[in-house]
């Protein structure tokens, strides 16, 4: 990937932080820390692989995203936003009562969303159905879906793992953000996945290993999946929770906490510099 566009790419992840962190500090409630983590594959999704179209958000031949891990919502409405599914302003509704803009993603109310998720394990199992559904309807839209690596302790992950193997789908992708951390703490700590990559495998996966916050491993791990025949591809996006914000980063206290408002002024205030060192070298 050229350097220019990769400055671009990294000055909307930024964005796209600084409207999550809106959404959470707007709301006194909300998950920063996994947000914040997943907004460069967000960006890299939306702005350089799938085919979406915001004016026609129920595309029948559209690529699908399913944010498993529901939760870090806040980050996919940013970037929906900024693709102009809907006006940026709403993010700062986040969880009002009179918004469309929940704790969790509707499909019913917000443009762009593919599946209401939230109970975590579900997600990913609705969209290895999609990828299905494609394959039986000789479609060639494509699925991804992003999950956590705490999710891993749900038993329907695997489930799911063993059906999208069992059918080849190798129009399906995930992503899991594998940043160390849940809520009660490290997750090697708390229910230990690793190997994940092993693990995948010995389901029939193809596997990956990528940096999530570089936009050339991003692309040569998409390329890849997508390059793979007769399997689904599972790419272990090592990631920092919190990325981005110094007193965030992989902190667990960060995972579903509300900023201050001055720790909030805080936040906005590195992401801006980051963001106007990155525009300094366009």
């Amino acid at each position: 990937m050229e350097k220019r566009r990769q400055t671009e790419l990294a000055i909307i992840a930024n964005k796209v932080r600084k409207n999550a962190l809106t959404a959470v500090h707007s709301a006194s409630s909300g998950h920063p820390g996994g947000s914040l983590s997943i907004a460069d594959v967000l960006t890299y999704l939306y702005c350089e692989v799938m085919r979406i179209d915001p004016k026609n958000p129920k595309l029948p031949d559209r690529d699908r995203f399913v944010l498993s891990k529901g939760h870090t919502c806040p980050a996919l409405y940013s970037i929906l936003a900024y693709k102009g599914f809907f006006p940026e302003k709403d993010i700062a509704t986040f969880r009002r009562t009179d918004s469309y803009l929940q704790g969790h993603p509707d499909m019913n109310k917000i443009p762009g969303i593919d599946m209401s998720t939230g109970s975590l394990g579900q997600g990913i199992s609705a969209a290895g159905g999609m990828a299905l559904a494609a394959k039986l309807d000789n479609k060639d839209y494509r699925v991804y879906s992003i999950l956590g690596d705490g999710e891993l302790e749900e038993g329907q992950v695997w489930e799911q793992a063993m059906f999208a193997a069992h059918y080849k789908l190798d129009n399906f992708t995930i992503f899991i953000d594998n940043n160390g951390l849940q809520i009660d703490g490290n997750i090697s700590d708390v229910m230990n996945p690793n190997p994940i990559d092993k693990k995948f495998e010995s389901f029939g996966w193809h596997t990956v290993i990528a940096d999530a916050h570089d936009f050339n491993s991003l692309e040569s791990a998409v390329n890849e999946a997508i390059a793979t025949k007769g399997q689904p591809t599972a790419i272990i996006m090592k990631s920092v929770k919190g990325k981005n914000v110094s007193f965030m980063e992989n902190n667990a206290g960060w995972h579903g906490a509300a900023p201050s408002d001055e720790q909030y002024e805080q936040a906005i205030a590195e992401l801006d510099k980051i963001i106007s060192d990155l525009e300094a070298n366009l």
